[in-house]
């Protein structure tokens, strides 16, 4: 099957094309360096680059990965977090083949966490400008056949630039000297990035289409996240505490993904903190 994976130096893209490394990813060179292996850049919200490369490529499959993620720059820069997160996603839609299956990666942050435990039929209630581009992502991918919103908590493993995802923030900001605050009051169903990345493509290869989560076997917070990693990973970090209520930015509570669903590729995936 020929496959396109956009965004492959984002955490989830990164991870998913470690997993697959012989496929046509994608990523966008403005705004990060491209990782070894990548067929090419690609600016989303680019309507002519877009309509250019499906004149020349017809997939079967895409794996949507691409986007902006830090939750900070889209509350302070929301035009952007919406021309990239959600126009860029009108653009793929408008002029990606209409035989294409289509796998987009969200977020966890489409709920509050004041509301759960979620699961795909739970009402969306996001905090943050972040989450509601999410949201309207989503339902732009749901109103398309032959389309899977798969939606999960944080994923740890390496990132493409040494900076993404809790692992690497942690040794990156502690290789520098740098304060780690983690906040207290909020817990989310962190992930394996390699089991997470090996579950999207199995679900790509299926027919499924609508919501799927992908589930762990709880919530974590995000002290009892930080210290397990710092440990198992022999970092070193001197961790501070924040809450929500403290920070800047929308943060959400705690977020806790079940799921309706209870065939094979429903099932929880391994626990990150043991």
């Amino acid at each position: 099957m020929k496959a396109i994976l956009f965004g492959a130096s984002s955490m989830l893209g990164y991870s998913l094309f470690r997993a697959r490394p012989g496929i046509a990813a994608y990523v966008n060179e403005k705004t990060r360096r491209p990782p070894p292996g990548i067929a090419g850049a690609i600016d989303l919200d680019d309507e002519p680059a877009v309509a250019e490369l499906f004149d020349r490529i017809q997939p079967a499959l895409i794996v949507q990965c691409a986007g902006v993620c830090d939750v900070e720059n889209c509350e302070t820069s929301p035009e952007f977090a919406w021309t990239v997160n959600v126009e860029a996603m009108r653009v793929l839609l408008a002029h990606a083949p209409a035989a294409c299956r289509i796998v987009y990666c969200s977020s966890d942050h489409v709920f509050s966490g004041d509301t759960g435990p979620y699961d795909e039929t739970s009402p969306t209630d996001p905090l943050s400008v972040y989450g509601h581009t999410r949201v309207a992502a989503e339902q732009l991918m749901l109103a398309r056949p032959n389309t899977l919103v798969v939606r999960s908590g944080p994923w740890i493993g390496p990132s493409a630039t040494g900076r993404n995802g809790h692992l690497d923030w942690l040794r990156y900001r502690h290789a520098r000297g740098l304060p780690m605050t983690v906040i207290a009051d909020e817990s989310r169903c962190v992930l394996w990035a390699d089991e997470a990345a090996e579950r999207v493509w199995q679900l790509a290869a299926t027919e499924l289409t609508g919501i799927r989560h992908l589930i762990a076997p709880r919530a974590v917070s995000r002290p009892e996240l930080a210290m397990y990693l710092d440990q198992k990973f022999s970092i070193g970090a001197t961790i501070g505490l924040g809450t929500r209520e403290g920070r800047g930015v929308p943060h959400p509570g705690i977020v806790e993904l079940r799921t309706v669903y209870s065939d094979a590729l429903a099932a929880p995936l391994s626990a990150v903190v043991v």
